[in-house]
């Protein structure tokens, strides 16, 4: 299925290196699903925050969780979600040259609060799927007392811009070429590693599937 473009705003447009920009909705959608993790910017009494915190996609909204006594997430204000993955150093023959290969995605909008206690609930599942895929009914459920402590948000995912740099340094048809140095690309790849279990519990408590599948698979 064609996916729609994201629209150029005036917040949106690639106003540098717009050759590593993309307005496809696909590469949006990958880069929020590769991670869970993303820094969330909000002015609050006329100075700049960001918090990182932990988010999940649902179609073209995206969830963002804190806790109530965060105030950058009161709702309410404009903010900006920003999510980054590095995928490894490019060192050049010139240091002016070098650079990250990465994918990142900046959303703006206005956040809403979530307070209806049903879409919370479903926000949160969606939040915790994202993040670790099988735990949400594995795990035991939010009461209400823990669903009133909890602060969750939800932006649209309209507005938004992402850039992608990928491949070798640029500077291999340049003068420096010839000054014999090595040159490349210093690749940067994250794993899951080996469960470790609470140490109180119980010795024949096994590691559920859903997160034991995950050793050793390839993280963002």
């Amino acid at each position: 299925m064609t996916l729609d473009p994201l629209p150029e705003t005036d917040l949106t447009r690639h106003r540098r290196l717009r050759d590593q920009g993309s307005l496809d909705r696909a590469d949006l959608n990958a880069v929020l699903d590769a991670g869970f993790v993303c820094h969330l910017g909000v002015v609050i009494e006329g100075r700049p925050l960001v918090v990182p915190t932990v988010y999940g996609r649902d179609g073209r909204r995206l969830y963002v969780h804190g806790s109530v006594a965060s105030r950058s997430l009161s709702g309410g204000t404009p903010v900006c979600v920003t999510v980054t993955h590095v995928d490894g150093l490019v060192l050049a023959r010139s240091v002016f040259e070098h650079g990250v290969n990465y994918r990142s995605a900046m959303i703006h909008g206005e956040a809403r609060k979530v307070t209806d206690p049903e879409e919370k609930l479903a926000g949160l599942r969606r939040l915790t799927e994202h993040a670790t895929p099988g735990q949400w009914s594995y795990a035991r459920s939010p009461n209400r007392r823990e669903l009133a402590a909890t602060t969750l948000l939800v932006l649209s995912l309209e507005e938004a811009s992402v850039k992608i740099r990928t491949g070798p340094p640029d500077d291999g048809d340049g003068p420096d070429a010839e000054r014999g140095l090595w040159a490349g690309t210093l690749p940067l790849t994250s794993v899951w590693g080996a469960p470790v279990g609470d140490p109180a519990l119980a010795d024949e408590t096994p590691v559920p599937e859903h997160i034991a599948r995950r050793e050793g698979t390839r993280y963002a």
